[in-house]
């Protein structure tokens, strides 16, 4: 599975065999079984995690036992809780498989040690979280902006690989709304 990882990083950067070893060897597998558990709300998250196959979610339950899904990861896709990573303070999500998945994890200090040592790795983690940062900003823009239907688009047109691999009650609640709303909203589309 290293092989999916290496893939991805030397698509994107320019890095020599002794640095994919010096990766390779603090690099750990993790093994999910779809509806297992990466993370549960209340641990500290302490890796950074490649997803190499399968596909995840990252989610919260509210008091009255509703589901609010945050994001979803497929492979070469990243997951995990920044802020739980980043102050050691317990999470307040649960990550877990929608398929039997693989995921790569570098606890932090390994992942600290190794940006520190390759620059390159460096640059693309600062890409990857302004990335982030900006797609954050545009899904609050679409939830305070857009109407049901628009978000429904917006998700189908910038995720077509979730949108074909999620299932609906989930993708609805990604987007803030009921599963009936949105198989109301998937009908109105159907017909124009």
């Amino acid at each position: 599975m290293f092989s999916v990882f290496r893939a991805y990083l030397s698509d994107k950067i320019q890095l020599s065999d002794e640095d994919y070893r010096m990766i390779e060897s603090v690099s750990m597998f993790k093994k999910l079984r779809k509806r297992q558990y990466l993370m549960q709300e209340g641990d500290i998250w302490r890796n950074n995690a490649f997803v190499c196959q399968g596909l995840l979610r990252t989610y919260r339950v509210d008091d009255k036992g509703v589901e609010h899904i945050i994001n979803f990861a497929m492979e070469n896709w990243w997951i995990g809780d920044r802020e739980s990573l980043a102050t050691g303070n317990p999470s307040g999500f649960n990550i877990d498989a929608l398929e039997d998945s693989v995921v790569l994890l570098i606890n932090k200090e390994n992942f600290d040690s190794l940006c520190k040592k390759l620059p390159p790795l460096n640059d693309l983690v600062h890409t990857i979280i302004h990335r982030s940062f900006i797609a954050s900003q545009n899904r609050i823009n679409a939830f305070l902006s857009y109407t049901a239907e628009e978000k429904y688009i917006y998700f189908r047109d910038k995720y077509p690989d979730f949108a074909m691999r999620v299932p609906q009650q989930m993708i609805a609640s990604y987007l803030g709304m009921t599963p009936e709303t949105l198989s109301r909203i998937k009908r109105q589309i159907a017909r124009k």
